[in-house]
């Protein structure tokens, strides 16, 4: 038997170990998608305790222990911070397999040098533990941040953002990560969606304009993308739940109608999303930014949570598959119209693989390496098996050395872990397969396609400098 999360944990071959140790491990980070707070960074925030940083904002962890019965008020309630983190031990000691389980002793171990198991009955020591050296100098914000070797990072941010601390971070002198804002108008596209007129008001005080057609929120948006390009932004995302595509029609007698309170037909919004996705992809054209398109989340299903609590309370779940059509047909206006960007397409429904993955290859075209992605596994699959099943989706049906790799999708700072996580399943998939015979024993060879799909492929793809 292994020894518990050892040093060849989750590699199966010493070809695998050899990759991770010598290609893989001490690689630099680019985590291009996360909704880390840029505030938190700058202002060298320190945490009080090991249960403000991991469950304040973490809905993974969240659904977790609602699954075990535990009552609200330890997950997001006022109860004292270390009943709440006692929770969530006795929570980790029942989740085996889980990637909670995972992630929570490899940040054990990377952050705070405990390597023994978490449960309920050592959780009074871990807890105190934990509390010392979150205590000490190197245990804020941005040192937890450089213990993880990340480079740079994009957070996630709407088109109203002032982006204030994501500028203070770029005249800070001693800052040595690049702090990027992400473009995300979900908002603006969701023209069905009650907080559409709000959203526009936003922009609308934001910039200081009015925003009273299709053409004014064109231009507001286009002024919102050249402040986010000023502070850093290479790189935008889109977020849908069932993913709506339409052409023709006058997306403006939709917005018209949305902005004064009445819904447009069916038809009407898949034609108003398919003009703003349109206009927006050739913006990102423009400017030489990438776009991300994450596909097939059906969120805030419990009523009463979202009212409660708001959105990302942990009440979302995996959607309907994707219809192709809608995707290929998108894909393919921007390509006949010379305004296709660097994309990447996420599924969460694990269904959509197969799609997304021979999608994006129909899109390929030089000089660009992997111009459409089929990205990682995401969110509900950001597991073991969902990570393997999306690496054997791309050596089968697509290019995996041209894979742009892993990123967090979180909102903790020690979360960057997951890195090491994926790169130790990608080396032992890619050992495995130089084990078989399947490809020659040339580690050389096959440790430079290890770094690029760890690091240096989305350093290149999304234009970091």
């Amino acid at each position: 038997m292994k020894s518990f999360m050892g040093e060849d944990f989750l590699l199966g071959s010493q070809t695998a170990q050899t990759l991770f140790d010598s290609y893989a491990k001490d690689l630099p980070v680019f985590d291009y998608h996360n909704h880390l707070s840029a505030r938190d960074i700058f202002e060298r925030r320190r945490y009080d305790n090991i249960a403000q940083l991991w469950l304040g904002f973490d809905h993974y962890k969240w659904r977790a222990m609602r699954c075990l019965g535990i009552d609200e008020r330890y997950i997001t309630g006022n109860a004292p911070d270390k009943d709440k983190f006692l929770m969530w031990a006795a929570t980790v000691e029942k989740i085996p397999g889980n990637p909670l389980y995972h992630w929570t002793h490899l940040e054990l171990q990377r952050y705070f040098g405990i390597s023994q198991p978490l449960t309920s009955d050592n959780a009074h020591d871990v807890w105190t533990r934990c509390n010392e050296m979150l205590s000490r100098p190197g245990y804020d914000a941005m040192s937890l941040l450089e213990r993880c070797k990340v480079a740079a990072l994009c957070t996630t941010d709407e088109p109203f953002d002032t982006l204030e601390w994501h500028i203070k971070l770029r005249e800070d002198p001693s800052c040595k990560i690049k702090v990027l804002p992400a473009y995300r108008p979900d908002r603006f596209i969701s023209i069905e969606s009650d907080g559409f007129p709000e959203a526009i008001a936003l922009l609308s005080d934001r910039l200081g304009m009015r925003i009273e057609t299709l053409d004014d929120l064109k231009a507001a948006l286009q002024g919102a993308l050249d402040h986010f390009v000023s502070v850093g932004c290479i790189l935008a995302d889109h977020g849908f739940g069932g993913y709506q595509y339409g052409r023709g029609g006058d997306a403006g007698a939709a917005f018209a109608a949305a902005l004064s309170g009445r819904r447009p037909s069916e038809e009407q919004i898949f034609q108003y999303k398919g003009e703003l996705q349109r206009f927006l992809a050739s913006e990102y054209c423009k400017r030489g930014m990438a776009m991300q398109m994450h596909i097939g989340a059906q969120r805030d299903n419990n009523r009463p949570m979202l009212d409660r609590l708001g959105p990302n309370c942990g009440c979302d779940s995996v959607g309907s598959s994707t219809d192709p059509a809608l995707i290929g047909a998108y894909l393919n206006d921007l390509v006949s119209a010379g305004t296709l960007p660097n994309t990447v397409l996420y599924c969460l429904n694990p269904c959509d693989n197969a799609m997304l993955s021979t999608m994006a290859a129909n899109f390929a075209c030089a000089p660009v390496r992997g111009k459409v992605q089929f990205g990682s596994a995401w969110w509900f699959s950001d597991h073991v098996r969902g990570i393997q099943n999306q690496l054997n989706e791309l050596m089968e049906t697509g290019l995996i050395s041209t894979f742009i790799g892993m990123l967090t999708d979180s909102r903790c700072l020690t979360s960057f872990c997951r890195h090491e996580y994926f790169r130790r399943i990608l080396c032992d998939k890619l050992g495995d397969i130089m084990e078989r015979g399947e490809y020659p024993n040339d580690l050389e060879r096959m440790g430079r396609i290890v770094r690029d799909i760890c690091y240096h492929n989305a350093v290149s793809f999304m234009g970091l400098h």
